[in-house]
């Protein structure tokens, strides 16, 4: 009983206890939630902190690659610019020397005009002393003719039968001019045809203009590089020149050098090589050595798809992967300033052409005609004419006999049993010989007019000579009274031949001899 009332003595109090156990309990739970929350609130702000110095941080890094390209991409359209500037500048040079040329050339033309009007006169003079001349002649064989019928005594039934003997003789010669005009006519006739199928094959080809030089010009983004090219006592230049087998020319072109070389191929490994070094900045021997090797693996990996693209272009197949890799290499050969890859591509696109005008097979004629020059891919390099070298070269990757023929032939006189030979031949003279595709100096161009004028007056009944066409024609003036018509054919074959022994040039040279008589009466 006693321990019963003490437990209701202590039970207030132990409620008080617990109920006090109970708010610290909570009081404490509470703390604690919100410290957890306020920690969590901390770590969310500096996460988001974080976040926003990234995204500051790589906003800066974007700004910086933006204005690195933006510098890039000026620095490249300022140095094309002056590229294209300069280029505009020789293109201008150009301009200005043919203009001279052209001056020069009407100069020479008013000349030779005040000349032929002097001629003119000259000759008219002497034609009025001729008719003075034959009309004496005229009364001397009137008399004459009297004088003889007088002596003779022939009757008029012999005067007549002599007659119709001299018009026999007469109609035999009038004859054989009659047969000989025929002759000619059939000759203008196939003439006219082969020329309508040429004219043909050329209009349905125009192509541009090819002309390359012997040198390349690379800019510069300062001139403070040239010192860096040059290397200490020239080290840089030297092992770079041996690298890539060109002439490094670094003069007082402003931010410019200039790289030469008759190899076109070489040229273009040189020229990649040093802009990769002016971008890339580190010059020095090892590094021009890597970097040449680089362009010589990317170039030949070019080299390989021009000459795919050149066979799908012109439309034949099997060809080997060698030949294919000399046909791309092609684009970095010259031949008188036409490029070699132009040029074997409009051959065989011609070839085509008259192969189908006249019923050969065309995929043959196009395959001869793309292959025929295929020896000046490597005749730099190897000793003997590209006739022979392209021949060797075919043959060794298993190209038909008419291929072959075709290559080793293309020069030379060809039996017509072997049509594909001449129709390269015909392809590769018309490629070579138009208008514009190849290109000659200046002083080459006038010592062969010269020479061609200088061969036409050395003969004996020549008056005057006249070389026309950019030296494919020869107009020949004879003197009329000393020179026949029989005479002036003779002379046009005589001067053709000391042509061809005297000269050596591309295509032929037509040779017009002009026999020219006036007769002139005034009515009164």
């Amino acid at each position: 009983m006693q321990q019963i009332n003490a437990f209701k003595l202590f039970l207030p109090w132990l409620i008080l206890w617990g109920a006090f156990a109970i708010l610290i309990g909570y009081l404490w739970r509470k703390y604690v939630g919100e410290r957890s929350v306020k920690a969590a609130e901390r770590r969310a702000k500096g996460i988001i902190a974080d976040a926003e110095n990234l995204a500051l941080s790589k906003k800066r890094e974007v700004d910086i690659e933006a204005k690195e390209l933006i510098y890039r991409l000026k620095s490249e359209f300022e140095r094309e610019t002056r590229n294209k500037r300069k280029e505009i500048q020789f293109q201008e040079k150009r301009i200005q020397q043919r203009e001279l040329n052209l001056e020069r050339k009407l100069e020479i033309l008013d000349k030779k005009e005040e000349d032929i009007s002097l001629r003119e006169k000259s000759i008219g003079d002497k034609e009025s002393a001729v008719k003075n001349k034959e009309t004496e002649l005229s009364s001397l064989l009137e008399e004459a003719k009297k004088d003889l019928a007088r002596i003779s005594g022939i009757s008029p039934e012999e005067a007549k039968n002599q007659l119709l003997k001299v018009m026999e003789e007469d109609a035999r010669k009038d004859s054989v001019v009659l047969i000989k005009k025929l002759e000619d006519e059939a000759r203008e006739t196939a003439q006219e045809k082969s020329r309508e199928i040429l004219l043909s094959s050329m209009q349905k080809l125009a192509p541009e203009e090819a002309s390359e030089s012997v040198v390349s010009v690379v800019s510069l983004p300062s001139d403070e590089i040239k010192g860096r090219i040059i290397g200490r006592e020239g080290r840089n230049i030297r092992a770079f020149e041996m690298a890539t087998g060109v002439d490094l020319i670094v003069d007082d072109t402003p931010e410019a050098v200039t790289i030469s070389s008759f190899n076109m191929y070489r040229r273009e490994i040189a020229r990649q090589t040093l802009e990769k070094l002016i971008a890339d900045g580190r010059i020095h021997p090892g590094r021009i050595e890597e970097v040449v090797e680089k362009v010589e693996k990317k170039l030949e990996e070019d080299i390989v798809e021009i000459g795919k693209n050149t066979i799908f272009e012109v439309g034949i197949e099997n060809i080997h992967p060698e030949l294919v890799k000399l046909i791309g290499r092609l684009k970095y050969r010259t031949s008188y300033g036409q490029n070699a890859l132009q040029h074997i591509k409009e051959s065989a696109f011609l070839a085509g052409m008259i192969a189908a005008e006249i019923g050969l097979d065309v995929k043959t004629a196009k395959r001869v005609a793309l292959l025929h020059d295929i020896g000046k891919a490597v005749d730099q390099e190897t000793e003997g004419s590209h006739p022979e070298i392209g021949a060797e070269l075919l043959k060794k990757y298993g190209e038909a006999e008419v291929v072959v023929a075709a290559a080793a032939n293309h020069h030379n006189d060809a039996d017509v049993s072997r049509p594909f030979t001449l129709l390269a031949q015909i392809a590769d003279a018309i490629s070579a010989t138009r208008p514009g595709a190849r290109r000659d100096t200046l002083e080459k161009y006038i010592r062969r007019i010269d020479d061609l004028e200088k061969i036409a007056s050395s003969f004996e009944r020549v008056d005057s000579a006249f070389a026309i066409s950019a030296g494919r024609e020869i107009r020949v003036i004879v003197k009329p009274d000393k020179t026949s018509d029989e005479d002036a054919r003779n002379l046009a074959r005589e001067i053709a031949k000391k042509i061809e022994e005297s000269m050596q040039y591309i295509g032929q040279v037509k040779v017009t001899v002009i026999r020219e008589t006036r007769e002139t009466e005034l009515a009164k």
